[in-house]
């Protein structure tokens, strides 16, 4: 007989934060290479850690990477038409965080601080703080 070993509080919040960015990268569309980078992850890691099971470990930055992307996502879902809420990372943007940008590339080169700022700019887009 096997015993599992329980997982660690940690464990558990990176096998959710994957598994709920996984399907969000799926709804995106994103190619493998954003995908990975918005995680902050090499393309062969990201092909890992998407699957059920992976084993390695999330940084303190990953994590909120992640969470802020379930953030985004929920609040582009709220604020957005089922049409444009899963493009609307990848349009080009004339908001004042973006200059004609799109959104996934200031947050690939601009890091966590960026990811944070278009979290509070979707918030603040449907009437949040």
């Amino acid at each position: 007989m096997t015993l599992a070993l329980p997982q660690s509080p940690a464990d558990s919040r990176a096998a959710v934060a994957l598994k709920a960015f996984a399907r969000i990268a799926e709804a995106w569309h994103l190619p493998l290479a954003e995908a990975a980078a918005l995680a902050d992850m090499s393309e062969s890691t990201w092909k890992r850690a998407r699957k059920p099971g992976f084993a390695g470990d999330l940084t303190h930055d990953q994590l909120l990477r992640l969470s802020a992307l379930v953030g985004i996502y929920k609040a582009l879902a709220l604020y957005f038409s089922d049409e444009i809420a899963p493009r609307w990372i990848a349009l080009p943007n004339q908001g004042p965080l973006f200059n004609g940008a799109r959104p996934i590339d200031t947050m690939i080169e601009d890091g966590l601080p960026q990811f944070l700022r278009v979290r509070a700019y979707l918030d603040a887009l449907r009437g949040g703080a």
